[in-house]
């Protein structure tokens, strides 16, 4: 699974930097953004989201998690494998595909059921980005208002996320970025396609 995730947002990394001046400018003023967090992410959290717009990509914000029926929590992820066979799920999968910037995930390993968990984040080893697919919805708050939410789709882990845990999300490359946001038949493809590309591990927390 994936439930926490990084956003450094320092001058030198160039398109974490344009995501955000872009939502500055549309967001201008308003309690979306001030809202925004980067850092550590944690669920519920109001966050960069990258959209299809035409042919184009467009930032947005949005809550990370999609509430429960029942009301109590958020469900953050879901599973690539059988989402499109999930009603909660499926028209995202088909109609409302987005994409989570990052600069890294979290993921905890535990030796046995007793022992502390140790908290390790995991990126790319020669790129300070890792963009996720994730889908999307609009709910309604409790006094009636609209809101936009997303989940981010996990997969089998690959080798390198192996030895800390069995899932890790599903991760874009650049030349399937667009792919997954603008192409609803070949995106269902990217689900099943293992991600090869070795993720580094850069602190245990």
């Amino acid at each position: 699974m994936c439930g926490r995730y990084y956003i450094d947002d320092e001058e030198d990394i160039i398109e974490m930097r344009e995501i955000i001046q872009e939502l500055n400018e549309h967001f201008k003023d308003t309690p979306e953004l001030a809202a925004m967090k980067t850092g550590e992410i944690f669920p519920t959290n109001i966050v960069p989201i990258l959209t299809a717009e035409g042919s184009n990509k467009r930032a947005d914000l949005m809550k990370w998690g999609y509430p429960r029926w029942d009301g109590s929590g958020v469900i953050i992820n879901a599973r690539a494998e059988t989402a499109i066979d999930k009603p909660m799920f499926k028209k995202g999968i088909e109609s409302k595909r987005c994409i989570v910037p990052t600069t890294g995930f979290f993921e905890w390993k535990h030796e046995n059921e007793k022992a502390k968990k140790d908290k390790y984040l995991l990126r790319l080893k020669d790129d300070p980005m890792l963009y996720l697919a994730g889908i999307y919805n609009t709910y309604k708050d409790k006094d009636g208002n609209p809101y936009s939410c997303f989940i981010i789709l996990t997969t089998s882990a690959n080798d390198s996320v192996k030895p800390i845990h069995n899932r890790m999300p599903v991760v874009l490359t650049e030349s399937n970025k667009d792919i997954w946001l603008h192409d609803g038949q070949l995106s269902k493809m990217l689900l099943n396609v293992e991600f090869d590309e070795a993720l580094e591990l850069i602190a245990k927390i």
